[in-house]
């Protein structure tokens, strides 16, 4: 039964990634909150650490490359976003996978046994069942509702107020799922990491001593952090489904999943001109996001704070030691 509950665990936390991780290339520092702990990467480096329940925190770090280092074309407008979101999946799966094997290792078990963890099919089935949940619950079930919506009453045919109405039920399932899963006690410890992230990148960033009275001074919500990513990605979809004159349900379906890259990839460039121009208007697009992270962080422990600082100060180290360059971006 924990064996299956870790993995219920790592299967929420999968469907959370976009909403806890920071997937901005270009900066120095960005994070994840983790299973009792955090991941913080550095332009070169990331580490991971992780509280276990004996309270003796574990750290592992590892160099970073960064593809655009060696293809210039990922650094294309557009692109650059899809393929730097990709790779800040791809590690925020490996870290979130790592704090629940060593979750799993403090399990009780048999002298002599192995230790339990998830192994490599098991996760490749967690991010399958992942991707297939994603499409259903905000491309699918949106479409089939609003469909019927239009069989009910004939305004919901002219294009414009179909996929308005597609795009504020895709919303409130959004909503309704990242405030439903706060209310477990692991996803709640979850967002209290995650605000202890924001803490500390906020505490480096400001150039403040890396202590956890002085993290502790600001505030959780932090203008590059994911949630405001994917809610800027919900409200730019439904204009640019609306240039698109189908209204076949499998035609729109598929139309949905094949803009996925191009709307991801403009959220992201939306997102990062909003940090260097806070009074634009773009900034007042990811203004939401902002206000969602109300939910999806929470108001962390000192311990807490004190795993992300571990994390940064090792990801920072082993920077130094890759030759980074130590400037705030």
């Amino acid at each position: 039964m924990s064996r299956f509950r870790q993995f219920v665990r790592l299967l929420a936390a999968t469907q959370l990634l976009p909403v806890l991780e920071n997937g901005e290339e270009t900066t120095l520092v960005g994070g994840q909150a983790v299973f009792e702990g955090v991941m913080m990467r550095s332009p070169h480096a990331w580490a991971i650490s992780v509280r276990k329940p004996t309270g003796e925190i574990v750290t592992h770090s590892e160099p970073l490359e960064r593809p655009s280092d060696k293809h210039h074309w990922m650094r294309w407008p557009l692109v650059r976003g899809v393929v730097t979101l990709g790779n800040a999946m791809v590690l925020g799966f490996r870290a979130t996978k790592y704090s629940v094997n060593v979750l799993l290792d403090q399990l009780p078990r048999e002298q002599g046994s192995e230790p339990v963890q998830i192994s490599g099919w098991l996760a490749g089935l967690n991010v399958l069942i992942s991707v297939a949940f994603f499409i259903f619950l905000y491309k699918f079930i949106p479409l089939l509702a609003t469909t019927g919506l239009k069989r009910l009453d004939p305004r919901f045919g002219n294009q414009v107020w179909f996929n308005l109405a597609d795009g504020i039920i895709r919303i409130a399932l959004f909503l309704l799922l990242i405030w439903g899963i706060s209310l477990f006690g692991d996803i709640r410890r979850l967002y209290q990491y995650h605000g202890a992230e924001h803490k500390t990148v906020f505490c480096f960033e400001a150039g403040d001593p890396m202590e956890v009275s002085a993290a502790q001074k600001f505030v959780t919500w932090h203008p590059r952090c994911g949630t405001s990513f994917l809610i800027t990605v919900l409200l730019i979809s439904i204009p640019i489904y609306m240039l698109f004159p189908v209204t076949h349900f499998w035609a729109r379906f598929a139309l949905r999943i094949a803009l996925l890259p191009f709307i991801a990839g403009l959220a992201y460039e939306m997102i990062r001109y909003a940090a260097r121009k806070r009074s634009s208007f773009f900034a007042l697009l990811t203004r939401p996001g902002l206000w969602l992270q109300r939910i999806t962080t929470k108001a962390p422990a000192d311990d807490q704070v004190e795993c992300a600082i571990e994390a940064l100060t090792h990801s920072m180290q082993l920077e130094r030691a890759q030759g980074g360059e130590l400037v705030i971006a």
